[in-house]
Order: structure tokens, then sequence, then C-alpha cells
């Protein structure tokens, strides 16, 4: 509340007493001002009160209760809600009732039966774009003469290049033999037949890119362009529209997707141009490349060389060809769409930014004052305030080498905080080059000045980040250290051995939250000298996987705290180490990390928490005896404290136990060891996760496959899945879309849902 609410009552006054109270120093202004606080919560919670008649403004506890009035039925299949009482709780009820499905329950039923009524579902109960199919329509079948349909059961034209492409696509237009088997049969699924009906879904999001500079490939020539600034092959997905009529069944164009060749070429005036999937423009003055000169060609070997005036688009692999001998000099920007599953890394989503009172914003970019960061670094220095934001506010590469230290003079205090983020909606690139050969040219902060240092919003190529001094808090928000430094066109790191995140500081607190970064080496080196090991301490193993190189009780520091949460730590390898340290056994460092996913070995002194989290490498830990690992899949041979319903240990167990039983009922001896042990083996196979993709740069990358076991998609604590894609909930959502089309299909129809991306 501001002054002006606290003092309205005071001001309601005659002027005479509020001379009076003024002469007496205010008492009753003061006592006034506390009532002033309790009559505001009040009428707040009467404007709450009238909000909360309406579905579009209700707090979120009133949404179910909303719900019983139009009869509303929640999917129990789904879970049931939880008291909502912590953010966990709150996210999950909203997937579980959603806002809109109710909102439009009654829409619902008027309109149940309808095609595009399964599509609506799909949007409203389970957030996810669909496309809706009768596959009856696709049969091949004998025309009747008296009710003739030319449009339906032709064969195939082989000279309609674009239906070719689409074959068993959710696009598909050729006619297709009957398949018997039902489309929601769990063993063997069929698609084309009377009863069938395709319900085709789209997880991955279209995310936009705006005005970054395109990647020269100069390895293939100046004329060769990449879409992305990474310089690997990313698809360009579909800005999709909204259906023109609610009636109307989707399109490739109102659906998150790649871009096909053929589409493009056939309809570049609704694909191209400013605020459409893709646009491009060249010269320092960044002038537009028109729709009438592109051309659509495959660049996959670059042999494609366009005439003179033309800009070859190559939208499936993201690449771009000038003329050889008139390519653009000064630059070429791009503004285009990526597929990825959720709101994580360096992106133009909205995020929540970090504010302070006294924070002094300096605002970097093309249209701003200060060009470059260290422009802004500059001024920071000089001015010195405690609270300071060093804001990029375009989506800009940034090629600059980044040292942020500066000295402290004598009786000069050490600042508060330090952030270096993107503006809102922005995705800043910033690029390390090799820019001195006699040392590493990370982007290097030195804690010496500042206590908390802040990455919000930005991504990192070309180098990691190093950090030293005597920095107390380290937080990586939003945030990508691409895995491997830079990436092949394959999307193969060029430097897979090499740290995204190098830590010296010895005293700092390490928090990572919805980012991408590769691995983390933790230096072992602190002060406090150096003390020999006996062979009394040499023979404890604990105490020994806990020191590294000659270090001793009285050198080792306290362990670094490092906590990760809702992220991807990837090594790019499997046997590579994500969390460790040069020379030594494991990392002193004590680890939380909640609902994230990890590639490669995981070596610390100290797991305090592992919740929900996918551990695709070994894990090993130091001090067994403190700590616990909950509802997480934990590679086999790894060296954990105790554990709680962790995979793939709690399904061999249940297969053992099992057979053990069935021994036990059918009056047999007890199973053979060995047999044992092979369902042991059989069973941590089956369990183990499966990705779509494990390679940063590809649009499903960390995406649980849909042959996952289901140990792993429902293994979490709340049955959602395990990993870095925990929060999106996407067993309830398909539990509530597989409900809710049963419900509203037309009698005797089979539906079912079919995962595109």
């Amino acid at each position: 509340m501001n002054k002006t609410h606290l003092d309205r009552l005071f001001e309601l006054l005659p002027v005479s007493y509020r001379m009076r109270d003024a002469e007496q120093g205010y008492p009753l202004k003061a006592l006034l001002q506390i009532i002033a606080e309790q009559v505001e919560l009040v009428e707040a919670d009467i404007r709450q009160l009238y909000e909360n008649w309406f579905i579009e403004t209700c707090e979120d506890w009133v949404v179910p209760y909303l719900g019983d009035l139009v009869g509303y039925e929640p999917v129990h299949e789904a879970g049931e809600p939880a008291a909502g009482e912590i953010g966990q709780e709150r996210l999950r009820n909203k997937i579980l009732i959603p806002r809109r499905e109710v909102a439009n329950t009654i829409r619902y039923r008027r309109r149940k039966g309808t095609l595009a009524l399964l599509e609506l579902l799909s949007l409203d109960v389970a957030g996810w774009p669909a496309r809706a199919v009768e596959f009856y329509r696709l049969c091949a079948w004998t025309q009747a003469l008296n009710f003739q349909h030319p449009d339906r059961g032709r064969t195939v034209d082989i000279r309609d290049g674009s239906a070719l492409e689409l074959i068993d696509s959710p696009f598909d237009r050729a006619a297709h033999t009957v398949d018997v088997r039902r489309i929601n049969s769990t063993y063997g699924r069929g698609f084309h037949n009377l009863p069938s009906v395709g319900v085709f879904v789209w997880r991955l999001q279209a995310y936009s890119v705006t005005g970054t500079p395109a990647y020269c490939l100069e390895s293939e020539g100046p004329h060769c362009f990449t879409f992305s600034v990474l310089g690997h092959d990313a698809p360009v997905y579909v800005r999709p529209e909204s259906e023109a009529e609610p009636t109307a069944i989707a399109e490739e164009f109102n659906l998150p997707v790649p871009l096909r060749r053929k589409a493009l070429a056939a309809d570049k005036d609704r694909y191209y141009g400013e605020g459409r999937s893709l646009f491009i423009m060249k010269g320092a003055n960044r002038t537009p490349v028109k729709a009438d000169e592109i051309e659509v060609a495959d660049l996959s070997r670059w042999q494609y060389n366009p005439r003179r005036g033309k800009v070859a688009v190559d939208p499936e692999l993201g690449r771009i060809a000038f003329p050889s001998r008139a390519f653009p000099k000064t630059g070429v920007w791009v503004n285009y769409h990526y597929g990825f599953s959720a709101d994580l890394g360096g992106g133009e989503y909205q995020r929540p930014l970090l504010r302070h009172d006294d924070q002094v914003v300096y605002r970097v970019g093309a249209g701003e004052t200060l060009k470059t960061i260290n422009e802004a670094l500059e001024q920071w220095k000089k001015n010195r305030p405690a609270f300071a934001v060093i804001e990029i506010e375009d989506s800009g590469v940034y090629v600059e080498p980044l040292n942020i230290d500066f000295e402290l003079e004598a009786g000069d205090d050490k600042l508060k905080s330090l952030q270096l983020r993107a503006g809102s909606r922005c995705r800043p690139i910033i690029r390390l080059l090799d820019w001195q050969s006699s040392r590493p040219d990370s982007l290097t902060v030195n804690g010496d000045c500042v206590d908390c240092f802040v990455l919000d919003g930005l991504i990192v190529t070309g180098r990691g980040v190093q950090v030293d001094g005597d920095l107390k808090e380290l937080s990586i928000l939003h945030s990508t250290l691409v895995p491997g430094w830079t990436l092949d066109c394959d999307c193969e790191p060029e430097r897979g051995n090499e740290p995204s995140l190098e830590i010296f500081a010895p005293n700092v607190c390490i928090k990572i939250e919805h980012s991408i970064v590769g691995s983390i080496q933790i230096d072992p080196i602190v002060p406090g000298g150096v003390v020999e090991q006996t062979d009394a301490e040499e023979a404890e193993e604990p105490l020994n996987l806990g020191r590294c190189g000659g270090v001793g009780r009285e050198g080792r520091l306290d362990p670094i705290r490092l906590c990760v949460a809702d992220s991807i730590l990837d090594a790019t390898g499997a046997d590579l180490e994500v969390i460790g340290a040069p020379g030594c056994p494991v990392a002193h460092v004590c680890l939380t990390i909640l609902r994230s996913t990890v590639f490669g070995h995981t070596q610390v002194h100290v797991l305090e928490l592992a919740e929900n989290t996918i551990f695709a490498g070994r894990v090993t830990v130091a001090r067994r005896q403190r700590g616990c690992m909950r509802f997480c899949y934990v590679a086999p041979d790894s060296r954990t404290p105790r554990r709680y319903r962790c995979q793939p240990e709690l399904a061999a167990k249940t297969v053992t136990d099992e057979l053990k039983a069935e021994a036990e009922a059918n009056g047999l001896p007890a199973p053979d060891p060995e047999i044992l042990k092979a369902a042991e083996r059989q069973e941590s196979l089956r369990v183990r996760p499966r990705f779509t993709s494990v390679r940063y740069g590809n649009p499903a990358y960390c995406q649980l496959a849909e042959c996952c076991a289901d140990e792993i998609t429902q293994g979490a604590d709340d049955e959602s899945e395990m990993g870095v894609f925990h929060d999106i909930y996407q067993p309830q959502r398909m539990a509530n879309l597989r409900v809710r089309l049963d419900e509203y299909l037309p009698a005797r129809m089979d539906v079912g849902i079919i995962v595109s991306s």
C-alpha cells in the first residue's frame, strides 16, 4: 500500500482534529494507518469475492466449485487434485482441472460429435494443438455412381510431390487399404478403418527468434549461412495461425510443425515475411529480402547456387545460400521459429525478472546508448551501484572478451549484486572467441568486488564460464551454456571434453534453474595448506573419496553448495564427467537437484537431496550417510545415499518378488539366484530412460521417447514424468485428453491419440 491509501482515513477527519494531532506528533494518524491497512484487506477480499463469480477472473481454488455448477466432472484417471499449498501442487491442479475446459463445458456439449470439437478439446484440456482425421475418408473404396466423391479413395499421383511427402503423415491425402486393427488398441494400432478417428497432437512449441544474425559457414563458402547462430542445422518451424472458423480443421499453417520445402514454395506469402514463420534481411541497413527473391531449394550439400538477385532457402535444414559472387558482405539477419518442448534455457519467452528497489539498470543494444557489454561494465565500475543490472535489449550476438572484475580501493565495500541478463522476450547470445593464445578466454567472473552474480536469459557459446574470488552466490537462470562450447552442422559438440562452468571460488553457492548447462568442474585447490595423508586415512574409502591431491582435513573448506532445479546438465557423452573435479575422485560439492536430467557421470562429495531426476550416467557420492534420493532413475553400479522408490531397483525388486511369490504359491522351491539376477538385468534394461534426442540443438532434445517405460514417464512422486520436463505434466494431460475424447466422440467410433512430436 502506498502512503495515499494509508492516510485516506486520516484525510477524512476535520482540519481541527488533524491540527491537534500534528501538535502531539501524529499519534492518531499512526493509529488510523493501522486501521486503513485492515480496511484495505477487507475491501480487497470483497472485490475478489465478486471476481470469483466468473471463471475468467476467479482464483484457482474456485475453479472446481464453478465446474460443479455446470456439471463438470474431473478425470480421476489423471490423479486427484492436491491441497494446493505449495507451488508444485498448484501447478499440477491447473493441469488436472483446466480453467479453459470448465469455461467451455457447455459449448462442448452443444458441439458433441463434431470433428472440430476434438481439436478444441486437445487444446483446452491438454494444451496441445491438434489435427483430427477421420480415417474412413482415406480408405480405398469403389465409388457409387449416385454418390460420387472424386476427392476420396484416389490412386497415388506420382507427379504430386507434396502429396507423396505427406503419405502416412497427419496431412495424408492418399488412399489406403483397410486395416482391421482398432486405432485405440494397446497391442497393435491400426489406422485406416471405418470407425477410426485419429487426433494428432504436437507437444513441441514454436519459439521465435527476432533480429538475430545468421551464421556464416566459411568452411563451405562466404555465401553459405544457417538460420541458427550456433551454426548447426535447425529446421524452421511454422508460426501457427488461428483457424478462420470454429468448424475448420487445422492445416499445416495452423500447427507448430517443421516447415516443408514444397509448402514454402507453394505458399510463400503465408510463411515468409515480417511477423511470419521466417524472414531474411541483408546488409548494414537490414534491407528485407522480398518473397519473389526467395528460391526454395535442397541445400543438404550446398550444391545449389542461386541466380543473381535470388536467395536460396532450405527450411527443412535451416540453411540460406546467396549467389557465390553476389553475397552480402555486411551481414545477414533473420527472423524465424524453432521447435522445443518447454520454456528452458535462453529464449524469447516470458520469464520472471529479479528486481530490487535500489537497482540501477544499464541497457545495452543496437538502439541503446550503450552498444556493448564492456561499455556497460565500464559504467558499472565508474558508478559503483550496490545493485546493478546490465540488460541486453535485443536478440543480437555479442562478440567481445568479458572479464567481470575491477580492483577495490582501500576502504571500499563490496557491492551487493550484478545481473547480466536479457530483456523481456529477448534472446541475446554471447560468443566467446580465442582472443589471446596465452590464457583461456572464458567469461570470467571475479567475486572480490561483488557478492552475487546473476546470469539470466542468455546463451553463452564458444567458451565456458569461469568463477573465481570471494563470490558468495552465482545464479544461472533461464540460460544456456552450450554443452561442448560449439556445435557441428549435425548438432555434434566440437569440444565435448571442455567444461561449460568452472568454479575456483571456494565459498560460492551455485544456483542453476531452468537452464541448459554443459559439464561443471570444481577446482580442488583451496587455501589453508596441504596435509599429508597417513596410511590409516588412506584405508577409509569414504574419506579418501572426499579428498583430492593430498588436501587433508585442515586444508579442506566446507563443500560448495550446488543447487539445480528444472535444468539439463549435459556432459555430451555417457562416459564423461558432468559434475567433477580435475584429478579428483569426486568434486567437493554438496549437491541438491530437483526435477532435472543429467547426462554423464556425477561425482560429488555429498548428495543432500535428489528428487524426480534422471541420472543417465553413473553417480558416485563420497559420503553416503548423509542425504537421500527419491523417485529418481539412477544408473546401475552407482554409489549413492539411501534411495526411496528409485528405478531400476524398484522394478527389479518387484519382478524378483513376483517370481518368489509365484514359486511359493505353486509349492515349488525358491528360484535359482542366477535366474533372479537375469530377471533383474532384463528389468533394468527395460526401465532405462529412452530419449527422442540427446543432442542439444535438436527440437526434441531431452524429450522422453514414446517407447520409454511407464516407470520413468509416470515415476515421479506426483505420477508425472521424471526429469527436466516434469512440470509439463504430460501423463496427466494425456489421461485428461483420452477420457474427454471418449466422452464427446460419436457412438460406435474409436479414437486414438497420435503424438506427432
